[in-house]
């Protein structure tokens, strides 16, 4: 048998994207000012990005950034353990490890990044990491690239995650864990799962990359919603670049973890350390976020009116309490003319397909931020009412077109 070309590969690929409607196109964000922004020449109002506390573009936040750029330059220079550790990381570290009352905190490119960084640096071949079967993707692949076992329970199921657990007594156990659902909206049963990791002697790790910042007391995330602690939840990780609006990620938690992720992470001590500029950004954004409480009381409020007007509606709403509030509509198709309907109407909302969410279950996936006001919501789910009235009758009356999308 001959072997495979790349570009038949790839070819292949394309052409089952395409009958399957499940291409994924990039727009052109060419001006952003507050929940607007200009996309292809048209000014939408933006209900598909993760700015909840819409502090992306605050003057303190750009200030910090711009003047940091001018004193330390555009980058990190070179990693951490090298000479890219600046002592506004560790002034950022700090704070995040104050903020969310740990001993230490470690700072990350990405999320993604800090996500390997956890599982790699603790799990090897004879170990096993027990999954939601709806965590983001970045936990998945750290566990796949850690050559431990991977087992994953029912969607938000501890009984699942003991059952796992059970079956693998040997080695070191973690259990990983989405704090709030990126594609659902809903928050993981952390007080069930740090019961099953404490009768099982397991590792609970939580990234809460869509809960810190908004859920919980001070928005100090869903492991302190939960009441939980360090004892309880050793480690778990912020993003920087959702609540906070700006880049990278931290892990926050037990000192002698956080230092064994430092010495031994190879996405820590293997890439250039965050510029200093977007440090002191994010260290602005913690210190309002920490301070400004009526930001979180407004998302707070825009969700309740969402959910209020879109039930009143009919529409078919998944039960979150957070600002991600997704409207099922079922077939792939649907999601996308519907998508491309509120574009026409002014509205930017992404349409989800699988595989980022199971068969049968694409959706449009509403972000919510306190740049929205309550005339922004109402108008919004009006249009959406509207889109899924037209779609029922088969009347789109819309060109065929690619659409954007985030996943």
């Amino acid at each position: 048998m001959a072997r495979a070309t790349w570009r038949e590969r790839i070819d292949a690929a394309r052409e089952q994207r395409v009958a399957t409607a499940r291409v994924r196109v990039r727009r052109t964000v060419t001006q952003r000012d507050g929940a607007r922004c200009v996309v292809d020449g048209r000014s939408l109002l933006n209900f598909c990005g993760n700015d909840y506390l819409g502090l992306s573009q605050h003057f303190a936040v750009v200030g910090a950034l711009q003047d940091a750029a001018s004193r330390e330059g555009a980058g990190g220079v070179a990693s951490h353990l090298v000479c890219g550790h600046h002592a506004i990381h560790d002034a950022l570290e700090r704070e995040l490890a104050d903020w969310l009352g740990a001993p230490r905190a470690l700072l990350f490119g990405s999320g993604y990044l800090a996500n390997l960084a956890v599982i790699q640096s603790l799990l090897g071949d004879d170990d096993v990491c027990v999954q939601d079967r709806l965590n983001h993707a970045s936990l998945i692949d750290a566990a796949r690239l850690a050559g431990c076992r991977l087992r994953r329970y029912p969607h938000a199921d501890a009984e699942g995650a003991i059952r796992q657990l059970r079956g693998m007594p040997e080695g070191l156990a973690m259990i990983a864990t989405d704090g709030v659902f990126s594609m659902d909206g809903d928050v993981a049963p952390l007080r069930e799962l740090a019961l099953v990791a404490r009768v099982q002697k397991a590792l609970l790790y939580v990234d809460d990359a869509h809960g810190i910042g908004v859920v919980g007391p001070d928005g100090r995330g869903t492991v302190s919603s939960a009441k939980l602690g360090i004892a309880d939840v050793p480690l778990q990780l912020a993003t920087l670049g959702k609540a906070l609006g700006g880049y990278g990620a931290a892990v926050v938690g037990d000192a002698d973890l956080i230092g064994h992720l430092s010495e031994t992470a190879r996405s820590y001590i293997y890439t250039t350390a965050l510029p200093p500029a977007q440090a002191a950004a994010t260290l602005a954004a913690v210190k309002l976020a920490r301070s400004e409480h009526w930001r979180r009381n407004k998302l707070e409020e825009l969700t309740g009116r969402f959910r209020e007007r879109a039930q009143r509606l009919g529409l078919d709403l998944l039960d979150s309490q957070t600002p991600i509030q997704p409207v099922l509509c079922g077939e792939d198709d649907r999601a996308l003319v519907m998508a491309q309907s509120l574009e026409q109407s002014g509205y930017w909302v992404a349409a989800i397909r699988p595989p980022t969410v199971p068969e049968g279950r694409a959706r449009l996936r509403v972000t919510l931020s306190a740049l929205h006001g309550a005339g922004d919501v109402d108008g919004l789910v009006d249009a959406i009412a509207k889109a899924r009235d037209r779609v029922n009758l088969g009347m789109t009356g819309l060109p065929e077109r690619n659409l954007a999308l985030v996943r």
